[in-house]
């Protein structure tokens, strides 16, 4: 664990950015949490990340202070981590010696509990940001439908007791609506670190180093590999292709890793098919964002998902399920693609979409210059939001 000291910051307006993940665990919010503070500190801000820790040996090598507790993993999901703050003795006298005059939750559990218990005693605002639909996932592992209405009450009265709630996306309101929460709600983009980074010629120079002709289609997901996000459905669909030359990039984790390799080779899809694992360095992402033709999202769990816009950023549209909330970005045939939650009408999408070169280097240029506004820009905002919260409370 790295250790910073407060000499230098005894005078300081420290912003504190709390999630439950950070790299190397990776996901949209662990990006999402990344990039506010490089970005805000970038700006001049004072900021540091307060996250569970997630490897006995991990070096934060960032130039923002990073502050990590104890935590153990939480069973059927990895890699994610459950965290203890209270009992982490010298994490919290840590972090009680910092000048923090504002907080950001990104998550309601163990670290954003710590940070509503942080600004309630100390009398700073705190905002707090509805990224998951975190209701699939306790119906995955608790059979009592008491015991979930009760988390999620809690998660509703979590946000309940923030200065400020904000959305990634302004159809991830419903979610946050249907959980019972009646407060207000503030819009605010995510970034994208990929964006204005696309070039044509790197895209032919990473399918050669990727050995892919250029006239194969390439299909691309990214993501957490759980069942939740309609990954088998996804394989299902792309084996009614089979009949056509492409190949696919799987890249991530999860609990459903093996069973999703194991259809694949049931499908008999293991020479079109394959399973990267986990990839957190960013430039080998750009690598395959960029040498990919689409970008394929069948998820309906997902809020708003990042992936969408970085594979955007990168000249790669998304092909979605038409009515999910992680689709409300998307008009199709303009800046991606929409279809059915049917396998025969998704794989039928995707041959249409094929046979139409012109009409996807398009929407290929369009979902770039709609969906992939930069990091920077969203913390210019995003400092701006903060002065303006920081003023109205102190008012």
């Amino acid at each position: 664990m790295q250790t910073y000291y407060f000499t230098k910051l005894e005078n300081a307006n420290m912003i504190g950015l709390f999630n439950d993940c950070f790299p190397p665990i990776m996901d949209g919010v662990s990006v999402t949490t990344q990039n506010y503070a490089y970005w805000l500190h970038h700006k001049g801000e004072e900021v540091c990340v307060i996250t569970p820790s997630a490897n006995t040996d991990l070096y934060d090598s960032t130039p923002y202070p990073v502050y990590r507790y104890v935590s153990m993993p939480i069973p059927k999901r990895k890699p994610y981590r459950m965290g203890f703050p209270y009992i982490d003795l010298p994490f919290y006298k840590q972090i009680s010696s910092l000048p923090f005059t504002l907080l950001h939750a990104h998550c309601p559990f163990s670290s954003g509990e710590l940070a509503m218990r942080l600004a309630h005693s100390r009398h700073i605002p705190i905002v707090a940001t509805f990224h998951s639909k975190y209701k699939a996932d306790f119906e995955r592992v608790i059979p009592s439908k008491l015991i979930i209405d009760l988390i999620i009450k809690r998660i509703v009265n979590f946000y309940n007791r923030a200065d400020e709630v904000w959305i990634p996306q302004a159809s991830v309101e419903e979610t946050l609506r249907e959980y019972g929460y009646k407060g207000k709600i503030e819009v605010v983009d995510n970034g994208n670190d990929f964006a204005g980074t696309y070039s044509e010629s790197e895209k032919n120079t990473y399918r050669k180093e990727l050995g892919i002709d250029k006239d194969i289609p390439l299909f691309l997901y990214v993501g957490q590999h759980i069942l939740e996000k309609n990954l088998d459905f996804l394989l299902e669909s792309i084996a009614l292709l089979k009949s056509i030359p492409f190949k696919m990039f799987f890249i991530g984790t999860g609990y459903a890793t093996n069973t999703l390799k194991e259809l694949n080779e049931k499908l008999g899809l293991h020479d079109k098919v394959t399973f990267l694992g986990c990839i957190t360095d960013r430039n080998e992402l750009h690598k395959y964002y960029t040498a990919a033709d689409l970008f394929l999202f069948p998820s309906l769990y997902d809020n708003a998902p990042l992936v969408v816009r970085e594979a955007a950023a990168l000249h790669t549209p998304s092909v979605l399920i038409d009515g999910s909330t992680a689709a409300s970005i998307i008009q199709d045939g303009y800046n991606g693609f929409l279809t059915e939650n049917d396998k025969e009408i998704f794989a039928g999408k995707i041959r249409y979409i094929l046979q139409d070169k012109p009409q996807l280097e398009k929407v290929s240029r369009q979902a770039s210059q709609t969906l992939a506004r930069s990091w920077k820009d969203i913390a210019d905002e995003v400092s701006d939001r903060y002065a303006s919260l920081i003023k109205r409370y102190h008012a």
